[in-house]
């Protein structure tokens, strides 16, 4: 059975260089084992081989059965650069992203990555990524330098992916806040998944799905806290009528729409999202090749769920396929 893997993040080559010129805000120092290190506000990156490698990659995703990677680019994202050198840098990513898919197109797919702290700079790079790339849609981070996703200055952007019936994935970003989680990991561990949580939270609220109903919008990490809090939503929406004032319908109506990937390997949270979303709505995911990421539990976790056959198949490539426009 064919596997699609959702959530994982390739650094590719020409960028890493752009990083290590100087030219990046982005400061990189080189480990012990030889692997660049990313710093940026509260967290840093290993990339380890296979942030950088796509034929190492191949060979993993062959020895563990994965069909194809949806690649894309992760923290700490263009937005931390200045507007001209973020608009550069994400060109310049996409360009390789295509690359990747016209070589190696049998095991990956990708998602654009965007400028978003120069939303018009944005709105021209997706259209570009879209129509000249030919990307399915883009990841955009859970904050842009702590401005909410369901701040107007994006609906441009959010225009152009409805008339595409595009995929706009959420990725989190380091979170508002980010200095009261310096120590224990607080930042991946606790400060994504609430950001993630925040960002799809202000974005139904403020009307944006309603608006662009023909967006397929996807969460990572299972959604952060979404499936275990909309009810609270909900009671939000009926108790306050600043909650009511750009949706016409409870916010769980809207986020059962979104799509979650497995980046939540606890099976426990697995079937509340199913519960929540339907097993229709939900993606593997593995988040490869980072240190707190892993295929085998994807697989493991996937295996596991008391769902249909059909309903499986549906998590390891289906959904993906049909949201994606794959044919596989």
């Amino acid at each position: 059975m064919p596997v699609i893997d959702f959530h994982n993040h390739y650094y590719p080559p020409n960028y890493m260089k752009a990083l290590q010129s100087g030219q990046s805000s982005v400061k990189v120092t080189i480990d012990g084992d030889g692997n660049p290190n990313l710093h940026y506000p509260g967290d840093y990156n290993v990339a380890v081989r296979g942030h950088r490698d796509l034929a190492y990659r191949q060979e993993v995703l062959d020895t563990h059965g994965v069909t194809m990677q949806v690649v894309t680019l992760t923290t700490p994202g263009t937005h931390v650069e200045t507007p001209a050198v973020a608009a550069k840098l994400a060109s310049m990513v996409n360009d390789e992203f295509k690359e990747a898919v016209d070589t190696r197109g049998h095991h990956f797919t990708s998602l654009a990555t965007l400028p978003l702290n120069d939303p018009a700079a944005s709105a021209k790079e997706f259209d570009r990524a879209t129509r000249q790339l030919g990307l399915p849609g883009a990841m955009l981070f859970s904050n842009v330098n702590g401005v909410a996703l369901s701040d107007e200055r994006f609906w441009p952007i959010y225009e152009r992916a409805n008339d595409r019936g595009a995929v706009l994935y959420i990725h989190p970003a380091h979170p508002v806040n980010v200095d009261m989680m310096q120590e224990y990991w607080l930042m991946p561990l606790v400060g994504f998944l609430f950001d993630t949580t925040l960002a799809a939270a202000s974005l139904v609220f403020a009307g944006v799905p309603e608006r662009y109903p023909k967006i397929s919008w996807a969460l990572c990490h299972l959604g952060g806290a979404i499936p275990y809090l909309a009810e609270r939503l909900d009671r939000g929406f009926h108790a306050f009528r600043d909650c009511r004032q750009h949706i016409q319908r409870e916010p769980s109506s809207y986020l059962k729409e979104f799509y979650y990937d497995t980046v939540n390997f606890n099976q426990g949270a697995l079937k509340l999202a199913i519960d929540f979303a339907g097993a229709d709505h939900i993606l593997s995911g593995s988040d490869y090749p980072h240190q707190i990421g892993s295929i085998p539990s994807m697989l493991e976790a996937v295996s596991k769920l008391p769902v249909t056959d059909e309903q499986r198949e549906g998590i390891r490539w289906k959904n993906a396929a049909k949201i994606l426009g794959l044919k596989m």
